[in-house]
This record gives C-alpha cells, sequence and structure tokens, in this order.
C-alpha cells in the first residue's frame, strides 16, 4: 500500500491510489473531490463505458460516450481502465489494482455485489488496509436496500423535497436542482472517507464505510424535523427561504433591471434598522420610516408589511448589482441571484481565479469551476480532462503490476 508523508507533497491526497467502480453520481463526485485533490484515482469501466456517459446534456447536442457533460464534471483528474468486473479475468484484473490501492469506491447495491461475485468482508480479509468506500441510495442493509433510486427520488424519500418549493401550495414540492440528493450522500461519505485514512494512520487497517443518500439527507432537513419532534407542527413550503410552521416575509425583490436580490427586512434589531433607514435616506426614499414613532420595535413589528412595501418600492428603483454593493456598504445582508451566465462574470470569482481552463481531448478549452479552497502548505491541484473511454487501461494495469 502506497503511504502518506504530507510533509513532502506537492498536494494534499497525492500518493494515494484509488480506485473507483461506480456507476452512479454520488460514488463518482467521491472520486472527483478525491482526485481534485491530487489522488491517483482509477476509473474502472465496462467495455460500454460507465452508465454515466449515456447521461445528457451533450456536447453540440450530439450523444456518444465521449460528449456527456455530466460525465466530463464528474470524472476530472481521473484515469480510466475498461474492465469488465462480471468476467472472471476482469475480477482478477481488479484484485491487481486493489493490491496496491488504499481505496475503492463503489456503487453497486447489495443485488448487484452478489451478481458479480464481490464481498466487501472478503475483500477486507485479503487487502487489511483498504478503505472500501459504498454510497448506494439506501445503504448495504435493510428491507430497502436493493429498491431503485434516482436524485429525485432520494429528496422524496429522505424528507428534503416536503420543503421545498413555493408559498402557493397548489403548486406540488419542486426538486432542488443540481443533483443535491447525489451531492448531500457524497459529502457525508467524503468525510467518512477522510475519517478512516486518519483512523488507518493509528491502527494500520482500513475499514468498510457504508455511507446511504437516504440517510444523509434525513439528518440534513434543518428544522422540519425538530419542529414535528417537539410540537408536531409541520412546517410550510416557502419561497426562497425555510420552511416554517407559519409563514414568514418574502425575502426576494425584483429591481428595476429585472434581477431580483435577497434581502431580509430589518424591523427587530435597532443597530441593523438605523443601517435599513440611512439607506433609504441617501435615496430620499425612506418616506414615513423616519417618524420618531418607528424608533420603536413593537410599532416596527406591528407596521411591518408598511416596512416591506416601502422596501418593495424602493428595490423597483434600484438594479440588482448597485443594490447588492450599496446594501453591503451599509453592513446588512444581501445578495444578488445570479443565472449561471452571471457566474462567470463575477468580479470576486474572478479575482480568485476559481474558474479554470481545461483542454479537451480534440484540443478546444472548457471553463470548469475550480477548487472551493485554498491550501498554504500545498500547491493547487492542476485540473484535468474527463478520460477517454479506456484511455488509461494498458499504462495503468502494467503500472500496478509493477508496483
Amino acid at each position: 500500500m502506497s503511504a502518506l508523508n504530507h510533509k513532502a507533497l506537492k498536494h494534499p491526497l497525492a500518493g494515494l491510489r484509488v480506485v473507483e467502480i461506480a456507476q452512479q453520481t454520488q460514488g463518482e463526485l467521491t472520486g472527483k473531490l478525491l482526485a481534485d485533490l491530487g489522488a491517483d484515482v482509477v476509473k474502472v469501466e465496462p467495455e460500454e463505458g460507465a452508465a454515466s456517459r449515456r447521461v445528457g446534456p451533450f456536447v453540440n447536442g450530439v450523444a456518444s460516450a465521449e460528449t456527456s457533460l455530466n460525465f466530463r464534471y464528474y470524472n476530472t483528474n481521473k484515469k480510466s481502465v475498461v474492465i469488465n468486473i462480471d468476467q472472471p479475468d476482469g475480477m482478477k484484473a481488479l484484485h491487481v489494482l486493489l493490491s496496491d490501492t488504499d481505496i475503492l469506491i463503489s456503487s453497486y447495491q447489495p443485488a448487484e455485489l452478489k451478481k458479480l461475485g464481490l464481498d466487501f468482508t472478503a475483500l477486507l480479509e485479503a487487502f487489511p488496509r483498504l478503505i472500501i468506500v459504498s454510497v448506494t441510495p439506501f445503504g448495504l442493509t435493510g428491507p430497502w436496500a436493493d429498491y431503485k433510486s434516482s436524485d429525485l427520488v432520494a429528496l422524496a424519500a429522505g424528507g428534503p423535497l416536503h420543503q421545498s418549493g413555493y408559498d402557493d401550495h397548489s403548486i406540488p414540492p419542486i426538486r432542488p436542482g443540481g443533483g443535491q440528493g447525489f451531492h448531500t450522500g457524497t459529502s457525508f461519505a467524503h468525510t467518512g472517507t477522510m475519517l478512516a485514512l486518519i483512523d488507518r494512520q493509528k491502527t494500520g487497517r482500513g475499514q468498510l464505510i457504508d455511507a446511504a443518500m437516504h440517510d444523509a439527507l434525513s439528518v440534513t432537513i434543518e428544522l422540519p424535523f425538530l419542529y414535528w419532534a417537539y410540537n408536531k407542527a409541520p412546517v410550510l413550503r416557502q419561497t426562497c427561504r425555510h420552511a416554517q410552521p407559519t409563514f414568514t416575509q418574502p425575502t426576494l425583490f425584483l429591481c428595476g433591471d429585472g434581477r431580483y436580490v435577497y434581502y431580509i427586512t430589518i424591523a427587530a434589531e435597532q443597530k441593523m434598522w438605523e443601517a435599513q433607514l440611512e439607506w433609504l435616506k441617501k435615496h430620499d426614499l425612506a418616506a414615513d420610516l423616519t417618524d420618531p414613532k418607528f424608533q420603536d420595535p413593537q410599532y416596527r413589528a406591528e407596521n411591518f408589511h408598511h416596512i416591506q412595501n416601502i422596501m418593495e418600492c424602493f428595490f423597483l428603483l434600484q438594479n440588482a448589482d448597485d443594490a447588492f454593493r450599496e446594501g453591503q456598504e451599509f453592513k446588512l445582508v444581501i445578495g444578488s441571484l445570479y443565472a449561471p451566465e452571471d457566474m462567470l462574470k463575477d468580479p470576486h470569482f474572478k479575482a480568485r481565479n476559481f474558474f479554470v481552463e481545461v483542454e479537451e481531448k480534440d484540443g478546444s478549452r472548457a471553463t470548469y469551476p475550480g477548487a472551493p479552497y485554498r491550501f498554504s502548505a500545498f500547491e493547487s491541484v492542476p485540473r484535468t480532462r474527463a478520460p477517454s473511454l479506456g484511455e488509461h487501461t494498458e499504462a495503468t494495469l502494467s503500472a500496478f503490476k509493477d508496483s
């Protein structure tokens, strides 16, 4: 097994060897998080390629194993090795890889593992230092262990979907975008992986991490569970704000340029109220809020809707970016709502060099989100493109045999 000596490494996880047998987003993202920190991640794929290669959207709308944007994002900095692990020779090749591997990432459910003849207990006996990270919809045990799932199913069965939507409850719950169910399960799997690595430094032994997306989502539903557990009070979905047993004030304000800002109208806290009032006065839009009666928090609470109406009119006379910057200057919590294309132009992202250019196989360059962290003790890990199917098969298998 490879040994980690951070004091001698350029990147946080350099020297760490990972094998990924994952067909689903949560497993692939777990591998990506390790690869983007410098780990050597080998993605094992069947001859037809991982199922994620068939998930759109596709480059120029042309579907192929090499054009999935979904696959390209979740598999940066990895190697692709074609091994049919459902065949005896393929399983032997997998064991060759595992003989000098630190972490195995799997997204196979119990019935699939049984069909493949892949026994995690036997693997841990054969490779005592191996850390096995199983990332599945419902875990490796329990009556739902082999149930099929998706990001939407996971969000629904885990609880978050119940609190996601709009003030208008004639509209059904709305799935949060961006694969949040998959990503939540991945976050817990990644945390477990880091803890297992720390434990292995002390004990010298690996272990099995059984990360279930269903479990992860059930503990990330914030207040709704507590409201029900303590008060038997169901929460109400609310537009762009936390679900609560009663409706709270709207926090989205339309601006004069057709864009929105997120802003919580201040009525209670005196210092923040004064800052909000000074902001309104700067634009001669404080109206009657300068009346001494509004210095009384109780009076402000009783007339909150009046204050809210003034703020709505105020924002309609601003553009979103100016309102964001000015509000921040007054130490108020405010943000403008970004569309994806807005993020690419954001000056703060540019100043931190967050977005990076990655050269694709055809020589073109594509813009990717970069690392959300900076290390003072390590160099940043260069972002490399997702691999072509089987691109590293021969070289990788030879290297592992010789190591």
